[in-house]
């Protein structure tokens, strides 16, 4: 064989095996589709559960509140967030919204922990929760997938409100809220959506006033 020949087939055989290398693998388990692509090295891995439970407990965020009396008694209580269910931040454990927050007028602030307002409003309402006390229920609705670092955030800021997460933007759905943030949802106690405020608040003051006028509770 000359020599340009076996130089021609050298180079067939690079470019098949390039060819092989650059086409998308064939799944044939998945009935002949393509193959989901493998995450490269840098992506994010799922938190571990003893890191989690090690921020839960740095974070100290007081319990979401369990089923009220008003629930208990009429078990469709809770307006349009009844019978939704989210993992509360304290301890992980799953949170009826609705039968929670029935039968008392509640604040429901969603943030992220990327949100630049957020980070100025949380301790206002963390203020404005504790001058209000039992007379109105404040929960924070975390709005992303990465718990671990709203997490972070509110062990940084030092807010202990209660609050779930809600990576599937379930509460801003039920309450028809707008794709921004921060989001207040005022609730009457009935559970139906007195207003939604799609404004950062900075001080507890600017929020006792949306409280007051919306939801008739003095704070």
């Amino acid at each position: 064989m000359s020599v340009s020949a076996k130089t021609g087939i050298g180079v067939l055989v690079v470019l098949v095996a390039l060819m092989i290398a650059i086409l998308p693998i064939w799944d044939k388990d998945s009935g002949g589709g393509l193959a989901a692509p493998v995450l490269p090295s840098g992506a994010e891995a799922p938190v571990d559960t003893s890191e989690l439970a090690a921020l839960r407990a740095d974070a100290s965020l007081e319990l979401c509140p369990a089923p009220s009396g008003a629930a208990m008694a009429n078990p469709s209580a809770g307006g349009p967030f009844a019978g939704l269910v989210l993992e509360c931040l304290a301890d992980g454990s799953p949170m009826d919204l609705g039968a929670a927050l029935a039968g008392r007028p509640a604040v429901l602030n969603l943030w992220a922990y990327w949100c630049a307002p957020c980070r100025a409003e949380l301790p206002a309402m963390a203020e404005f929760a504790a001058r209000a006390g039992d007379a109105v229920t404040v929960l924070t609705v975390h709005k992303d997938k990465n718990q671990d670092r709203g997490l972070a955030m509110l062990a940084e800021l030092g807010v202990q409100l209660p609050g779930v997460d809600d990576p599937g933007a379930k509460v801003a759905a039920a309450a028809s809220a707008p794709n921004v943030l921060p989001v207040t949802v005022l609730l009457r106690a009935d559970g139906t959506v007195a207003k939604v405020l799609a404004v950062p608040f900075t001080n507890a003051d600017e929020i006792a006033d949306a409280v007051r006028e919306y939801l008739g509770v003095a704070a």
